[in-house]
């Protein structure tokens, strides 16, 4: 499930670089480049952020249930 949260993202993630960079610049050429670099390297970001955290609840000592 992890994968495929990480692949919407990064296609949402794309759009809205470029669309910012685009309206920014003007520049479709500048809107990819940084729609290619930008949000690669977030998204890879994410992936390593969220294994952080599901790690992180795992580790987590669960409280005792009461009556």
């Amino acid at each position: 499930m992890a994968k495929i949260k990480t692949l919407t993202f990064a296609i949402i993630h794309f759009g809205v670089a470029f669309s910012v960079t685009f309206l920014l610049t003007g520049s479709w050429v500048l809107g990819g480049l940084i729609a290619m670099i930008e949000p690669a390297i977030n998204t890879l970001a994410y992936f390593f952020h969220e294994k952080a955290w599901e790690a992180f609840h795992r580790r987590r000592p669960r409280a005792p249930l009461s009556s």
